[in-house]
């Protein structure tokens, strides 16, 4: 019996106990995308992790999104993918098979995995939830942005959220949305993600992707910024290190920061048990937001 490895874990969950402490009965919402979606290894860790922190007495709130499955959906459909400042296009002949990909598939293997792991876990879809308004844009030069079907939430219902949490069970939501005219949308998942933190509201919010965090150089994993203030982020945006894909989810912790969530934390889902690192040691292994002091 190796005596020192049974000590070591002893000394880790005693490092953890304040923080158990600390969160018991908070509310965390958690984003989980990328292709750590298709890794199932990391897949069943993250939602091991998961099972721990609802286990500990959190109340834990996940968001999925399902992009590569659904870019898979429509390539055998026939339909093409194609992206807008790091957002999906939506058309007529899209929403109705990205809908059911994120319910069907993508839904009900996060759901089957929790409940393996012995959580009360139960879809909540977010059209039951999401109220939103079709989004458009303009460029300097008035060009105009179209979307198609992607929503921006103008409205969130919490009662069933928090009625689920409050029961002890964990609430699996999809990214979608229904406007004031009854019609389906698409919501980029990070944007409902933080949009469900700032009604709650949440303790903390915690994007899961497949990136370390948010990096100043893309290609080198140790430019890795390990921590911001919320008012640094336009700045990056202006330097172009925020770009792409990284603008709605920085723009979106922006958002639940000013809201009055506490933290926001991007953490990689590739590396194993990353989210527990992140929320319940001193250091953590992601990119922590923070408000401005």
């Amino acid at each position: 019996m190796d005596l020192q490895a049974y000590i070591d874990k002893a000394s880790i969950l005693i490092e953890a106990t304040p923080y158990i402490q600390d969160f018991r009965g908070e509310t965390v919402v958690v984003k989980l995308g990328g292709s750590v979606m298709e890794d199932p290894q990391a897949l069943e860790s993250l939602l091991a992790d998961i099972a721990f922190m609802s286990t500990v007495g959190m109340k834990i709130v996940l968001v999925h999104g399902g992009g590569k499955a659904i870019s898979r959906a429509l390539d055998k459909a026939g339909v093409k993918s194609e992206f807008l400042m790091g957002l999906r296009i939506t058309g007529d002949d899209a929403i109705g098979i990205m809908a059911d990909v994120v319910k069907k598939e993508v839904n009900a293997e996060v759901v089957r995995i929790l409940r393996r792991h012995n959580v009360n876990a139960h879809p909540l879809h977010g059209d039951w939830i999401f109220r939103v308004v079709r989004k458009t844009g303009r460029l300097p030069d008035g060009t105009v942005l179209d979307w198609g079907y992607v929503g921006e939430v103008t409205g969130v219902d919490t009662r069933p959220v928090r009625e689920m949490t409050d029961a002890g069970v964990v609430p699996v939501v999809t990214p979608l949305g229904i406007s004031e005219f009854g019609r389906l949308h698409n919501i980029n998942a990070d944007t409902a993600a933080a949009a469900l933190a700032k009604a709650l509201p949440a303790r903390k919010l915690a994007f899961i992707s497949d990136v370390p965090g948010l990096l100043r150089d893309k290609d080198d994993p140790a430019s890795l910024i390990s921590s911001l203030r919320v008012s640094d982020i336009t700045r990056l945006e202006d330097e172009g290190v925020i770009a792409g894909g990284m603008l709605p989810k920085l723009e979106s912790c922006a958002e639940a920061i000013r809201a009055g969530v506490r933290k926001v934390h991007l953490v990689d889902g590739r590396m194993p048990h990353s989210l527990l690192l992140e929320i319940f040691t001193r250091k953590g292994v992601g990119t922590e937001i923070t408000a401005d002091e």
